[in-house]
């Protein structure tokens, strides 16, 4: 009986794992889209024997050059070391697909000191604001405000850890276009030059740029400047200007006022479907190396490091042993949309997993200027 538990387990994990791959193929040239096969096949490999074919792979996908050979030899043994963190990370979460990706050849230090914006613990301002109980009753079985044209095209904050900023302005153009019909992109770099607010249970925690942030506290400066310009009135440029170029005058959207979701998932999508989309916090340690499909992985810390968006909801029959079907949040990232599903990233309800129900914000009305 032991025997054939295991056989069933086995095959139903390849089963899964097979519907994953062939989910996420790239629908562009041949050549890409087996270079990207691969790519998402890394992880079954029994040992690094093709890890330089693999390599050579990601450069050509990633555009990827170096500028001495020590350079080079250097990223290669860190790829390696990624190749065998993505295995460890596809078994830990076998419901979604590990491999390679950009970061295929950063340590972990430089991941989460160039890509997730925070030098700190993330945490909620202990006089923010609690979010009304929204009624639950009639919440749809899924939603998704892309749909809905709430949602601006995937951006892409660069090496610079202003992942906090995206967060926010997500937030206030899903808002500002619940108020007024019209999606406007807002401008991450007017809060990377200008926005310094301070949360004051925490000294020293002061929005800082590429250096992080928080978007309760970029919220505040939103509401206190008197709004954000749009990004082609102040474009960003993925790095820390030193001078704030706000012009009172282009301000495209206002906060009116914002406040926090609790910690229940049913109120979280009742706050999303009612107010639009949520800024979120979460723990981005599966992030670095996932592909695709429903992230739900069996451990992960609730030690928040990075900022992101939460547009939807919806469930799927993921589960390895039985096709259950099981809810997940819509995440949008801000990484560019070669990264995980065209720049979105799915991870499932129901235990805060990677932290992401602890803090939860919303921008529950919004004015604008005339």
């Amino acid at each position: 009986m032991a025997v054939r538990f295991s056989f069933l387990f086995l095959s139903s994990l390849l089963l899964t794992s097979s519907f994953w791959l062939l989910a996420f193929a790239d629908d562009d040239v041949s050549t890409v889209a087996g270079d990207d096969l691969l790519i998402r096949q890394v992880v079954d490999d029994d040992n690094l024997l093709n890890a330089d074919h693999h390599f050579a792979i990601f450069k050509r996908r990633f555009q990827k050059v170096y500028a001495t050979k020590e350079e080079h030899d250097y990223r290669f043994s860190v790829f390696k070391a990624n190749l065998r963190r993505a295995k460890r990370h596809q078994k830990l979460d076998p419901s979604a697909v590990h491999g390679i990706t950009q970061f295929s050849d950063l340590t972990p230090r430089e991941f989460r000191r160039n890509f997730l914006g925070v030098n700190r613990r993330l945490r909620l301002p202990a006089d923010t604001k609690k979010a009304p109980i929204l009624p639950t009753n009639d919440l749809p079985k899924e939603f998704d405000w892309r749909e809905h044209g709430a949602v601006a095209p995937v951006k892409n904050q660069g090496s610079c850890g202003s992942c906090w900023s995206f967060s926010t302005t997500g937030a206030l153009e899903g808002a500002n276009f619940l108020a007024t019909g019209k999606l406007l992109s807002l401008s991450e770099q007017q809060l990377v030059d200008c926005d310094h607010e301070c949360d004051p249970d925490e000294p020293g925690s002061c929005d800082s740029g590429c250096n992080g942030g928080l978007m309760n506290s970029a919220f505040e400066y939103t509401l206190k400047a008197g709004g954000l310009m749009r990004e082609e009135d102040y474009p960003y440029i993925g790095t820390d200007r030193g001078t704030c170029k706000f012009d009172k005058n282009k301000v495209a959207a206002k906060v009116a006022n914002f406040s926090a979701v609790t910690l229940d998932e049913d109120q979280i999508a009742a706050n999303l479907v009612k107010n639009g989309p949520l800024a979120v916090a979460i723990n981005a340690v599966y992030m670095q190396t996932y592909v695709g499909g429903v992230s739900c992985p069996y451990i992960c810390s609730k030690r928040l490091d990075h900022g992101v968006l939460l547009v939807g909801y919806g469930s799927a029959g993921y589960a390895p042993i039985r096709m259950k079907e099981k809810p997940y949040w819509v995440i949008k990232n801000s990484w560019g949309e070669n990264w995980g599903e065209k720049g979105y990233y799915k991870i499932c309800q129901g235990r805060n997993i990677c932290g992401v129900d602890s803090m939860v914000s919303t921008v529950a009305a919004v004015t604008t200027s005339h």
